[in-house]
């Protein structure tokens, strides 16, 4: 009995070993199929700010004095510093086999934890009200702020061309989007979402059978999106945007399934 039992269980594995064989030689590329890999680089994030409004409310007996209940004052965006960081990646994808030379992937991508952190000041400019008695003059004020990029991810198509069955070189074009997180002494923590598209180029080499290493170029393009935020002292700031331009380079390592 046990010797049947075992007879039937090499049977058994040969069956595997032979199924998987053949799944194997058939193919198109040997680069055909799943894949899961994590990257380790640095990342720069280069933003642009552009102007809003302040409006804050005037103490109750200013309009007895003919001016108007609220002041707008124009806001800006000075001495911005890009962003310069390390940054881990996490990838899923898949390639199918087109014939034995070009493979098209889709994959997935993403970053975890959040950069580092980088400064700009925020500028309210000084103003002056017309009223029915005269005018006032209103004094600007400045503040340091602080942000950060984090949440960034990808979906993107990845044509590569085989050069051989260990060496794999690829585009890859598609959506990403991140997270923006933007603060100050006088601004509450306020995040914004941006999305855009990204391309980016790399190269992949076989280390085992199953082990590959690899490195790529990314650059990300983020489209604008408005900021509106109250600061402490009750002021709204409205009508800021934010956008720009983020750019990666990764080493690592990833597992061909």
């Amino acid at each position: 009995m046990n010797r049947f039992k075992i007879s039937a269980l090499a049977l058994a594995l040969a069956s595997i070993a032979t199924t998987s064989a053949m799944a194997q030689s058939s193919k198109a590329n040997a680069w055909e199929g799943a894949y899961g890999q994590i990257g380790v680089g640095y990342g720069s994030f280069m933003p642009s700010i552009g102007g809003g409004t302040a409006t804050t409310a005037t103490p109750s007996p200013l309009p007895s004095f003919g001016y108007p209940a609220t002041i707008s004052q124009t806001t800006s965006a000075s001495s911005v510093n890009n962003i310069s960081t390390g940054l881990v990646n996490l990838a899923l994808g898949y390639n199918w086999g087109i014939n034995e030379s070009y493979v098209l992937g889709l994959a997935a991508t993403y970053y975890p934890g959040a950069s580092s952190g980088a400064t700009g000041v925020l500028n309210i400019a000084p103003t002056t009200i017309n009223g029915g008695l005269g005018t006032k003059a209103v004094a600007g004020a400045s503040t340091t702020a602080s942000y950060n990029i984090k949440n960034l991810y990808s979906i993107v198509l990845t044509p590569g061309y085989t050069i051989d069955k260990d060496r794999l070189a690829y585009a890859k074009v598609g959506y990403t989007g991140a997270t923006i997180g933007l603060s100050s002494p006088v601004l509450p923590y306020n995040s914004t979402n941006l999305t855009g598209f990204t391309l980016g180029i790399g190269y992949k080499q076989m280390v085992t059978s199953s082990v590959y290493a690899f490195g790529e170029v990314n650059y990300g393009m983020y489209g604008s999106q408005t900021i509106s935020q109250t600061t402490t002292t009750g002021t709204a700031v409205t009508g800021m945007t934010v956008k720009g331009n983020g750019l990666d380079l990764l080493v690592g390592v990833g597992y061909r399934f």
